[in-house]
């Protein structure tokens, strides 16, 4: 069994900061794509930011220069490092995985959800 679990939401203000952490558990041989992927209230669930193994991070339009996607391999965890932080970044952020188990299957596994709240 796999697991994601998220920490690092919350409830800020509008310029505010938040870190958000998902470390990746259970019976994994490797792990390819890692990212963040956001979803409001009335709305589909939209990418955020994505990062593979050993290439270069993928940020929505609406983020960059503001978010920040990390990987610590050794502890297979992605942070998103967010700042300037807009009412409209108000949403549940889900992690997301592509990971090879240890009998070598690939799946794409989600995070429970953390909410992040902006206000204005």
């Amino acid at each position: 069994q796999v697991q994601l679990v998220e920490s690092g939401g919350g409830l800020v203000q509008a310029g505010g900061s938040l870190r958000l952490s998902c470390a990746a558990s259970g019976s994994i041989f490797s792990i390819n794509l890692m990212g963040w992927y956001r979803q409001a209230p009335g709305k589909l669930r939209e990418l955020v930011a994505t990062m593979p193994s050993f290439a270069s991070a993928n940020y929505a339009d609406a983020v960059k220069g503001r978010f920040t996607i990390s990987r610590d391999n050794a502890k297979n965890t992605v942070y998103l490092q967010m700042n300037s932080l807009k009412p409209e970044d108000t949403a549940v952020y889900y992690c997301n995985a592509q990971i090879m188990s240890q009998d070598y299957r690939a799946n794409v596994y989600w995070g429970q959800g953390t909410q992040v709240t902006v206000s204005s």
